[in-house]
């Protein structure tokens, strides 16, 4: 259960994390029809959640930590682990990399702006190093995070029985074991109740 609601958070987060990306290519185009004041505006007044303290801020680390902690559940797991932790590595590419190399200093020079005062390299910050190409990059890195984090979930497939409450995993061969055991089972019953009544 613990394991189960460790998956559906890892994923719910990258989800969640994938969708913040999202939202700033879909904004990109607009945005570069902006002029100056206008777009400095908005990177120091709407995008404030995206960042510390807010939900944004706090998002990716704690979708990279949650999915760290899935692949440690795991470990004994090796398909899974690969998989997982290969969400992990994707994560950590489109935060620490991706957003501290190509977001962070175009964060920091809109923010330390004072208008009217301009940055002169506004429209290079906005080009190269805004919102627009490093989102475009973060995107389908967090989606393919998503994948992985929901192919090592369903890997991971339950068949509970109706006569004990016992879990198996759901393979060919464990399934065939488990009717053989449960076959054995019903046999030793029957000669039991057999023998036990005296009408054998």
């Amino acid at each position: 259960m613990t394991l189960n609601l460790l998956r559906f958070s890892t994923i719910l987060l990258a989800a969640l994390l994938s969708g913040l990306a999202f939202a700033h290519v879909l904004e990109q185009p607009a945005k570069m029809q902006y002029d100056a004041m206008l777009y400095i505006t908005l990177q120091r007044s709407l995008y404030v959640q995206w960042g510390t303290p807010h939900i944004g801020g706090v998002l990716e680390p704690l979708t990279i930590a949650t999915t760290g902690l899935l692949a440690f559940f795991i470990r004994s797991n090796k398909r899974d682990l690969w998989l997982s932790v290969g969400a992990l590595f994707l994560l950590l590419l489109a935060f620490p990399i991706v957003f501290f190399w190509l977001v962070a200093p175009a964060n920091a020079a809109f923010l330390a702006a004072m208008l009217p005062n301009i940055p002169l390299n506004w429209s290079e910050l906005r080009s190269n190093c805004g919102n627009g190409p490093c989102h475009a990059i973060r995107t389908p890195v967090c989606r393919t995070s998503i994948a992985c984090s929901i192919a090592a979930a369903r890997r991971e497939r339950y068949v509970r029985s109706d006569e004990a409450d016992v879990i198996v995993p759901a393979s060919r061969h464990s399934l065939a074991i488990y009717d053989q055991a449960r076959c054995e089972a019903r046999s030793r019953l029957r000669l039991y109740c057999c023998f036990g009544s005296g009408r054998c």
